[in-house]
């Protein structure tokens, strides 16, 4: 089969550092696969819209994989991406999360941020009332706190812990779990489990936490994880 355009689809954000790291996976998508037709589109605040994008490549005459540049399952991958690739020759990839190259990303993050053994840690997620969207952060903040040899829940006998916070959508609030791992003079570290700046990282930083890890882009891995969603997309 000829290569599908691939179509990174991502929120959208007025956030001009968060607009440069999306930016950046799709820059690291075409280097890498430089015969490869990448085009970017939005689900929300910015244009081109997903929808017209999938239309202006099947228009040239070439099918359309949608590669949702989000870490889980929610409302845009199903109501906004689902709509999108309706028309034939058009499908959607998978969304980026849950993977070990986000944990691995992660772990990198909080190391650069200097975490320790003695410390809290909160994974900090954007929320959504999809409950798959929290079966995903869930599964990702298994895996780190097994990669950390620590434990899901609030801090006690056994350690730091790693305590699941939202944005919104979902409970618990970031604030309520930043307060839940403060235990006496312990210091709270969160995990910014984003893809890139904006608007949820701007709460996560008003939550309350004594460090805040950089979100997961700008990474070359991200490049890497989009291609394998878009070849298992093809492959299906």
């Amino acid at each position: 089969m000829s290569d599908a355009v691939l179509v990174g689809c991502s929120h959208g954000t007025d956030d001009r550092a968060g607009r440069a790291a999306i930016g950046s996976i799709l820059a690291d998508v075409a280097a890498r696969r430089p015969d490869l037709d990448v085009r970017e589109a939005f689900v929300d605040v910015q244009e081109p819209e997903v929808a017209d994008v999938v239309r202006d490549a099947l228009a040239s005459g070439a099918p359309a994989v949608v590669v949702p540049l989000l870490l889980s399952v929610g409302f845009h991958v199903r109501v906004d991406v689902t709509a999108a690739v309706e028309p034939e020759g058009a499908c959607a990839a998978a969304p980026l999360g849950p993977d070990d190259v986000l944990v691995d990303i992660l772990l990198d993050r909080l190391a650069a941020a200097g975490l320790t053994d003695d410390d809290a840690l909160v994974l900090a997620a954007a929320g959504s009332t999809d409950p798959a969207a929290a079966a995903a952060v869930e599964q990702v903040a298994a895996s780190l706190a097994a990669r950390l040899d620590r434990h899901v829940g609030p801090p006690d006998e056994r350690g730091g812990g790693l305590v699941i916070g939202y944005g919104a959508g979902a409970v618990p609030r970031l604030r309520d779990a930043v307060a839940t791992a403060r235990t006496g003079a312990r210091r709270v570290v969160v995990a910014s489990y984003l893809l890139a700046p904006g608007f949820f990282l701007g709460r996560v930083r008003a939550a309350g936490a004594d460090v805040v890890s950089a979100p997961l882009a700008p990474d070359p891995r991200l490049a890497d994880l989009v291609l394998r969603r878009y070849d298992e997309a093809r492959g299906a």
